[in-house]
């Protein structure tokens, strides 16, 4: 298995020397930024569903969380915002808001003093609708106002890092909600919940004009290196101003990689990782045994979630952009599905392999797909046959052709991914000789 990883990864860097030299430097360069963080995210999601079993079908809403909270922390501070009745307004809000969560609180606890089911239920229906009129009779004004006067809140004028950091925390807060509430459906409800709250998340991201700014979009996000323009007012050329800057990045986005694979590696090795394997495999068994399933897996889907903030917002941050309206489901939770599978659901060195591979074969799929219908256009009209219409149109529908084509071929020869995990079975030659290592 250590032979078949390490010849993958051999040819896996052959292929990114094969692009660098048809692409050039620049263009190699940011692939590789961006395949690195989306390796980051594969990890994240090989956590919840390699280790945990769970169906995660929300990837997309947490790359967006990640993606707002690093801009919401990097942006500049705008003046215009807090110079105006803007932080008062708000702050009202949230007093409202608390007002809100105090009364559902107290409505979910009434059967503790005796209130019968049905009046339970009553107050619980009425502690949620007077907690949403009560918060939109003060967020509305507010957003209205912030609007009109600021445009949208701004940021705080924070190192990136911070962003990424926070990028991860809010999307840990938001999955032990979701845990709380979800976690305890089946698999397949899970799947379809994860995908409702996914869209919850864009529509809020999307709309929020006042905090996101929505579809007018938020540039240009920092960096937590020299951007090129930086490098180039310092008196360097073009051409290297973007290869330093983006290996800067990438060397980055590369540490940030190989920290949480060393962390989540040794955790998985140990007794925790067992547990979760047992959760995973047999959770009644598990659950017989005294584990507390449910607070296991929502721990697990908060570990995973957070991994996958914090790549949603280096993608933000490298791509110097928060666009609400960028964020597509195929691209940002089908495609790291794939990854998953592809490279090894289980194997953390299978998650990176194949989010690096899989996001090279889709980003090049659509100019190697343009370049071969440009050829045979040529060919066919030098024939008479006429052209192909539509060139570019079909070039980026052929990506999802490829990917559906790697996919089919890696379940077909591959079921358990390029490189699966690795059983280690109490009493084999492979178990004596890792506990004689260890």
């Amino acid at each position: 298995m250590i032979a078949r990883a390490v010849s993958l990864y051999l040819g896996l860097f052959v292929l990114i020397l094969v692009v660098g030299v048809f692409t050039g430097a620049p263009f190699t360069v940011r692939l590789c930024v961006e395949a690195a963080a989306y390796a980051l995210i594969a990890l994240g999601l090989n956590i919840q569903w390699g280790y945990g079993g769970l169906f995660n079908f929300g990837v997309m809403g947490f790359l967006m969380v990640g993606g707002f909270a690093v801009t919401f922390i990097s942006m500049p501070v705008n003046m215009d915002f807090w110079g105006s009745e803007g932080p008062f307004l708000l702050f009202k809000a949230l007093l409202a808001a608390v007002v809100g969560a105090a009364l559902i609180i107290g409505a979910n606890r009434l059967h503790r003093y005796g209130a019968s089911a049905r009046w339970h239920r009553t107050a619980q229906i009425a502690a949620w609708i007077v907690a949403y009129l009560v918060y939109r009779s003060q967020i509305d004004p507010a957003a209205a106002y912030i609007e009109a006067e600021a445009g949208f809140v701004g940021g705080l004028g924070l190192p990136v890092f911070l962003g990424w950091i926070f990028g991860g925390v809010l999307a840990a807060g938001i999955a032990y909600v979701i845990g709380k509430i979800c976690l305890g459906l089946r698999t397949d409800y899970l799947a379809i919940a994860t995908i409702g709250i996914s869209e919850i998340i864009r529509a809020l991201v999307k709309n929020m004009d006042w905090l996101t700014r929505g579809t007018l979009t938020v540039s240009p996000v920092p960096w937590p290196v020299p951007k090129p323009q930086e490098l180039q007012e310092w008196g360097m050329d073009t051409a290297a101003s973007f290869i330093y800057a983006r290996g800067a990045y990438l060397v980055v986005v590369i540490l940030v990689v190989l920290v949480v694979l060393f962390l989540i590696q040794r955790a998985y090795g140990g007794p925790w990782g067992r547990m979760m394997r047992a959760i995973r495999d047999n959770h009644i068994a598990a659950a017989s045994m005294g584990k507390n399933v449910k607070s296991r897996q929502i721990e697990i889907f908060v570990f995973g979630s957070v991994l996958i903030g914090i790549g949603g917002a280096i993608l933000t941050s490298f791509a110097q952009i928060l666009d609400p309206g960028g964020y597509q489901p195929i691209n940002h939770t089908f495609l790291i599905w794939v990854m998953v599978i592809v490279g090894g659901a289980g194997n953390n060195f299978g998650a990176v392999f194949g989010g690096v591979f899989i996001f090279i074969v889709w980003s090049l799929s659509a100019n190697v797909s343009q370049a071969m219908f440009v050829n045979l256009s040529d060919w066919f009209e030098s024939w008479g046959w006429g052209t192909i219409p539509d060139v570019e149109s079909r070039s980026l529908q052929m990506r999802v052709f490829v990917l559906g084509l790697v996919i089919t071929l890696a379940l077909r020869y591959a079921p358990k991914g390029l490189i699966p995990e690795v059983i280690w079975r109490h009493g084999s030659e492979t178990e004596k000789a890792r506990s004689k290592q260890t």
